[in-house]
């Protein structure tokens, strides 16, 4: 029974409130607040740009696992896709040779199936002049990026020189306004200014640099602030280093046919002072010489969070035109170098493709300052790879 006293009695002991006097009034509620973590100084506390990307989870729509082929189904948020179909003038069927040539022979593995598309005609040209407005943003499944319809303002054209599809940068919207220079600046868009086919990118930057002139200053920062907009297309001559490009084109005569997937980027690094080429870093890394009479598309391409979807299933693989695609070593000797054996072994040979080229490590193309003399006298530095790759150079 005393045992049992002594029990309620220190329960109840330590049941008892504290009492205010066991504090110092100074300490007192810096003792009673417990704190789960420290309070950020203004110097700490998130910018906008901190707090655009700690909301990560909104880029991308996930779905409630109601079926295992949606558990891992993630997709980013393109509002303003458009959800129709495109213009049918503009498009044309795609017949599918399921990876295989004229011959029937297979060509291309894992290919075959998949639904039925429709080829978008896509304008890498950009020849019309002129303000377009930006009707949509569609999406296109022949490509990663998005594709924009355009109309021309002119009401003399019609057909494909009225609509026409474009690569969507990024940013671009319906009903903004681009413009192609492609043919130079028209006379009078720009007080002060007249294009020429001798104005050269290092002419640009040494007037903008020197301030030679106060009236001629001001016309190039006026042709900079109204022609270098996202979607316009320009000469690389007229086009100020350090610019965001994409579609970048190797003939003047030709069509755009660099750094157009979705979310890459080049960038005009520098223009030599012969006034003959621009150097451009490419998405890859690689910095090429191209001629300034060449022109390129202002901005970054759309859908830059394309890398990052899972489509959940094989069954979307298969919707898209991908077949199953089998490893080397569970095939027979006769069918790969990697396959025979007993267990998982590839002969302790280098990893080879099925026809016995080397896959991993081994250079095919040597262009640029290390291949052949003459290859390839555009390319001034190489592609990172390696060491160089991994230090992010």
């Amino acid at each position: 029974m005393s045992f049992a006293r002594l029990g309620v009695g220190l329960l109840k002991s330590r049941l008892t409130p504290l009492t205010l006097q066991r504090f110092p009034a100074p300490s007192l509620a810096g003792s009673l607040l417990r704190r789960y973590a420290t309070e950020a100084t203004p110097e700490q506390r998130p910018t906008d740009v901190n707090a655009a990307l700690s909301r990560t989870e909104t880029l991308f729509k996930t779905y409630k696992p109601v079926t295992p082929g949606i558990r891992h189904l993630r997709r980013p948020l393109n509002p303003h896709i458009f959800k129709g179909r495109p213009l049918r003038v503009l498009t044309v069927a795609l017949r599918k040779k399921g990876g295989r040539n004229s011959y029937g022979r297979i060509t291309v593995r894992s290919r075959g199936g998949g639904h039925r598309r429709r080829i978008r005609i896509v304008d890498f040209m950009r020849i019309e002049s002129g303000p377009h407005d930006v009707v949509r943003i569609e999406y296109d499944p022949n490509r990663s990026a998005h594709i924009a319809l355009i109309r021309n303002r002119d009401p003399n054209v019609e057909g494909t020189k009225k609509w026409s599809y474009i690569l969507a940068c990024e940013g671009l919207r319906a009903g903004h306004v681009i413009e192609s220079f492609r043919q130079g600046i028209p006379d009078g868009l720009v007080e002060g200014f007249v294009d020429s086919k001798n104005i050269r990118g290092k002419m640009l930057a040494a007037e903008d640099g020197d301030s030679a002139s106060a009236n001629a200053s001001l016309a190039i920062g006026l042709l900079r602030a109204r022609t270098v907009k996202p979607g316009n297309v320009l000469p690389l001559r007229l086009i100020p280093t350090g610019t965001i490009i994409h579609s970048i084109a190797l003939n003047p005569e030709g069509r755009g046919i660099l750094v157009r997937s979705a979310g890459s980027f080049g960038q005009v690094i520098v223009h030599e002072d012969n006034g003959r080429y621009t150097q451009v870093r490419l998405q890859s890394g690689e910095v090429r010489k191209v001629l300034q009479d060449c022109v390129a598309t202002i901005g970054k391409v759309s859908n830059p969070l394309w890398k990052s979807r899972s489509l959940g299933k094989a069954g979307r693989a298969r919707w898209l035109g991908r077949r199953p695609h089998v490893r080397g070593v569970a095939m027979n000797a006769v069918d790969h170098p990697h396959g025979g054996g007993r267990g998982k072994s590839k002969s302790n040979k280098h990893p080879r493709s099925i026809w016995g080229w080397l896959t991993k490590g081994k250079r095919t193309r040597k262009p640029g300052p290390k291949g052949p003399k003459g290859s390839n006298k555009m390319v001034v530095r190489e592609r990172p790879r390696g060491v160089e790759k991994r230090r992010g150079r």
